[in-house]
């Protein structure tokens, strides 16, 4: 029984300075630093049995494998200019007109997030939208926040838009496509949800004129790229038709632009191995190892009491309610490593209420998801001062309707195509 105290108090206490050190990045370190003594620390005294360390390996394993190609890839697309030309359009789009420019950041950070990952939306096309307001002379708040929000919110489609869905994906038990179906309508509404708010509430600056009249350049979109990145979606149906992991489409379309980078002398093997961003794999290991833990002290019999059963509206809806509360107390990728096993017996409804949950939730606070935490200083290297207060104030304006309405259409979505 003392040992039992111990672990849960040792596990709960590692996880808690694991994601802090996460956000704050003590002497700007890697977070992996941190997670991975916990993690072997865990496993040391016995708190996670070396069989949940395999089993929670070979869970992430794929799910590593598929990010490392996924960052590749869409770091080879910004080299090869996808980022530039999707700036070029949103200026030539937006005509000196704000409100058009949200529009065009909308669907291009939707798209890119639920093609390319969140990641991509935050890293690389967030400068983008930071550079096209200067030069179109306008305040850049409400395009950063539609940056910042859609990482998260738009990261509902596909199984591979966020490391929260490639977690929860094996326990859904579907397809590539019948998952992509199934969250089609609550990605549609709960964009439409973020951007009636966003435009209601940065109203006077997407009202004011533009400061500049200089002329957008021409857009050059670099097919090459594009194709890609539309094969590689495509690799990904045609693999879970197949029974293929998705992390093989998205290693031969990182290797397809690699191969062409590295013969053009465009980058080097070093730079790709940076691209993968190997730290963050092994934060991600380490911090699952970590979660286990913590599930198996505790954790999980609290959560097991506190989730709904089935797949009822209200059901549907308590699921997404704790999965945001727990994303917003622990992190989304805890808090998705938490619950998708224990509402997977409800069935894919369920686990699907739990992506909901931690994809949306996390525009509440800081410390939601890693995504958001990244934008933040991303806005901050672009001189862009983001205010807790207005933060805070739009994620509370945001998220319980964005939830609300994504939850309502996930329903009628398994009303109408059936579990």
């Amino acid at each position: 029984m003392i040992e039992d105290v111990l672990f849960t108090s040792l596990s709960v206490a590692l996880l808690i300075v694991v994601l802090t050190c996460a956000v704050v990045r003590p002497f700007g370190r890697s977070e992996a630093v941190f997670a991975i003594p916990a993690a072997a620390l865990l496993v040391a005294v016995g708190a996670v049995p070396l069989d949940h360390v395999r089993d929670e390996a070979t869970r992430l394993g794929p799910v590593i494998g598929f990010l490392a190609a996924a960052l590749v890839l869409a770091k080879l697309c910004d080299d090869e200019g996808l980022f530039h030309a999707c700036g070029t359009w949103m200026a030539r789009w937006a005509r000196r007109r704000p409100q058009r420019l949200l529009g065009a950041v909308f669907a291009l950070a939707s798209l890119i997030t639920a093609a390319l990952s969140l990641d991509a939306t935050v890293v690389l096309l967030t400068p983008v939208v930071f550079a096209t307001a200067a030069r179109m002379g306008t305040p850049a708040g409400p395009h950063a926040y539609a940056s910042a929000h859609l990482s998260n919110t738009a990261s509902l489609l596909l199984p591979v838009s966020n490391l929260t869905n490639l977690l929860a994906f094996t326990a859904t038990g579907l397809t590539f496509t019948r998952f992509a179906l199934l969250m089609l309508l609550p990605w549609l509404a709960a964009i439409a949800v973020e951007y009636a708010v966003l435009r209601r509430f940065f109203g006077a600056d997407l009202a004011a004129p533009c400061g500049s009249d200089e002329e957008a350049e021409p857009v050059e979109v670099p097919l090459f790229p594009l194709l890609t990145v539309g094969g590689t979606l495509a690799g990904f149906a045609a693999a879970s038709a197949l029974d293929v992991d998705p992390a093989w489409a998205a290693a031969a379309g990182a290797a397809v632009l690699a191969v062409r980078a590295l013969a053009r002398r465009h980058t080097t093997p070093a730079a790709l191995v940076r691209a993968a961003a190997l730290p963050f794999l092994a934060f991600v290991l380490a911090l699952g190892i970590v979660v286990r833990a913590v599930v198996d002290n505790g954790l999980g019999a609290v959560l097991g009491g506190l989730l709904p059963d089935g797949a009822s509206l209200p059901a549907l809806l308590g699921t997404a309610a704790l999965a945001a509360l727990l994303a917003n107390l622990i992190n989304n990728l805890p808090a998705v490593l938490a619950l998708a096993p224990l509402a997977a017996p409800s069935g894919p409804g369920a686990v699907l209420a739990v992506l909901i949950g931690v994809n949306i939730g996390p525009n509440l606070t800081y410390a939601g998801s890693l995504a958001t935490l990244l934008w933040r200083r991303v806005s901050h290297r672009h001189g862009y001062d983001v205010a807790l207060k207005e933060f805070t104030l739009l994620g509370a304006l945001t998220v319980p309707a964005s939830l609300l309405a994504a939850t309502v259409a996930l329903w009628l979505s398994l009303a109408l195509l059936g579990p």
